[in-house]
This record gives structure tokens, sequence and C-alpha cells, in this order.
């Protein structure tokens, strides 16, 4: 059973309240809920960690290197400011699939920039509460095709 990490930035423990616009009203609670029915049924075997902390985040991503089989990282803000997770997750061995609820490059132009994006095998953004499916679902894709 492939084991999977599911990461969680500022501000999304405020899911469901916050910008319902951009985010819709659903919580990060019924995210989780949703990625380990999708888990269970595709035997995946997931964590689910949210901090506003960038260091628990990182030592999370640390972690990862060595009880881990991939990484889904949705870093919020950070995505755009934090050359320490960057350099985290490019030590990581492991596929890496950046994620997003919100199209970032339909906002802000400083959303634009990402520094995570160059060491993720793959970004999905704009689908909302789904993407994270989907990028579990994109995991277990590429699991299948490395075997």
């Amino acid at each position: 059973m492939k084991k999977i990490i599911i990461l969680n930035g500022p501000n999304l423990n405020l899911l469901g309240e916050r910008e319902k616009s951009q985010y819709g009203s659903f919580t990060l609670t019924d995210v989780e809920k949703t990625c380990k029915e999708f888990a269970n049924k595709n035997n995946l075997n997931i964590d689910f960690f949210q901090s506003n902390i960038e260091g628990e985040l990182i030592q999370k991503i640390q972690d990862s290197r060595k009880n881990k089989d991939g990484l889904i990282i949705n870093a919020g803000g950070y995505t755009h400011t934090s050359v320490a997770i960057h350099d985290a997750l490019k030590i990581l061995k492991i596929p890496i699939i950046e994620l997003h609820i919100s199209n970032i490059y339909n906002r802000e132009e400083f959303r634009h920039k990402s520094l995570i994006s160059k060491v993720a095998r793959g970004v999905i953004c704009g689908f909302g509460a789904k993407g994270y499916v989907m990028a579990l679902d994109a995991m277990k894709n590429y699991f299948k095709n490395e075997d």
C-alpha cells in the first residue's frame, strides 16, 4: 500500500469561512473525509496535515523522505514566498504534486509565481476541493505506471 502525505499550508484551516467566492463552502475536514474515502477505495494510505507554521510543514516534508511514497502539497500563501519549503521539497526523491483550490493564474499577479512548481511532478489548480481527489488519482496512476 503506497503512503501519501497531503500537506496544507496557512489559512486552509479556515476553508468554509474565508473567501467563499474563491474557495467554496466546504471545510478542510470535508476535504480530508473525501480524500480518505478515495484512498480506502484505491488501496492508498494517506496522512493529512495542515499548519499555519512554515517550520512544521518543512519538518513534515523532511520526514516524508523516509516514510512516504508521494507528497501532495497545497502550500497556500507559502507557494509564492517560501524558499525554505522549495528547498525541502527539492531534497525529496518521491513524486510531488502541487495543488491549489483556486486557479492562481486568474488571481492577483503575485500569485502567478510558484516556488514549488519547479520541484513538482505536476500542478493541479482551479478545480476546487475536487482537485484533492484529482491529485490522489494522478498519484495513483503514477504508481501504477511505475510498477
